[in-house]
């Protein structure tokens, strides 16, 4: 998606409209927090037609994910996928009920906890989470390709700094 002629992008092209309506405006924040927002934005569209392609939708996706990287037997207990994916219960159930329904999870009685339930990865949930997993990692590789691996590895750590000192805050 082309936004910008000529040089910069769409953040500075931003930046300077505010620099001509309010000149006292400090805009420098938005040199990251703009940016990393708009990449959101464009990374987001581009990861909805990558699940819309396999039939899943993002948050499908991301219990798919957690029940995956957790392991095997791929099960969780409801109230641990939501902690994990900060929803409330309501959405969690919401998502569950979806992905039973397309047959890629599936509810089993707790046997630690009578009135528990644990949300299993069915084989075929597995078998998709596995293909969109490969083509997700091989579409990030292709949005950060437009830097260089040491560049790459500069930004993850410089990121990692910020969202270390974000996850700290009460």
């Amino acid at each position: 998606m082309k936004i910008q002629a000529g040089g910069g992008d769409s953040i500075v092209r931003v930046r300077t409209q505010w620099k001509r309506e309010r000149p006292d405006l400090d805009t420098s924040p938005m040199e990251t927090i703009g940016r990393i927002l708009r990449i959101q934005f464009l990374v987001g569209a581009r990861m909805r037609r990558l699940f819309q392609q396999h039939g899943i939708d993002s948050g499908g996706f991301d219990v798919l994910a957690t029940l995956r990287r957790n392991g095997a037997p791929y099960r969780m207990n409801p109230t641990d996928l939501y902690k994990e994916l900060v929803l409330t219960s309501g959405a969690m159930t919401n998502r569950i009920d979806g992905l039973e329904r397309q047959r890629l999870v599936k509810r089993h009685p707790d046997p630690s906890d009578r009135r528990g339930t644990l949300i299993e990865l069915t084989a075929e949930g597995k078998d998709l989470v596995d293909r969109v997993m490969t083509a997700h990692m091989e579409g990030e590789a292709e949005v950060v390709a437009h830097l260089p691996h040491g560049d790459q590895r500069h930004l993850a750590d410089l990121l990692q700094k910020l969202l270390t000192g974000l996850e700290e805050e009460p």
